[in-house]
């Protein structure tokens, strides 16, 4: 058991090293970071590897900056410590909404109040 918690431990620690690597990544129309708009939906970790698979979105399906963005967060997710490997899904579900996913920093500067 105590060694299963080890493991948790050292998933959640590279999540959230992956997630942190993340917030200087910036989606370049808006210049606000990815993880700030809410674009990054779930990080994963594999052990064997270490790999992390990254869920993402973008604002809009028409995205013209699509593969910039995808690029920068698997070179940043790349770059953590830990990660020997990334893979970067495009999902568009569930669908952005910066009123849901944006944090209230990123929500001020869109705009929302």
């Amino acid at each position: 058991m105590k060694l299963n918690l080890r493991r948790e431990e050292t998933v959640m620690n590279l999540e959230e090293a992956v997630m942190e690597s993340l917030r200087p990544v910036e989606d370049p129309e808006m210049k606000i970071g990815v993880v700030d708009l809410g674009l990054i939906y779930e990080v994963r970790i594999n052990e064997e590897g270490p790999h992390a698979e990254i869920d993402m979105t973008l604002t809009s399906p028409g995205c013209p900056a699509a593969p910039e963005i995808m690029a920068a967060v698997h070179r940043a997710a790349l770059a953590t410590e830990g990660i020997n490997s990334v893979h970067v899904n495009l999902v568009w579900s569930p669908r952005w909404d910066p009123r849901i996913h944006a944090s209230e920093d990123a929500q001020f500067e869109l705009g929302i109040f």
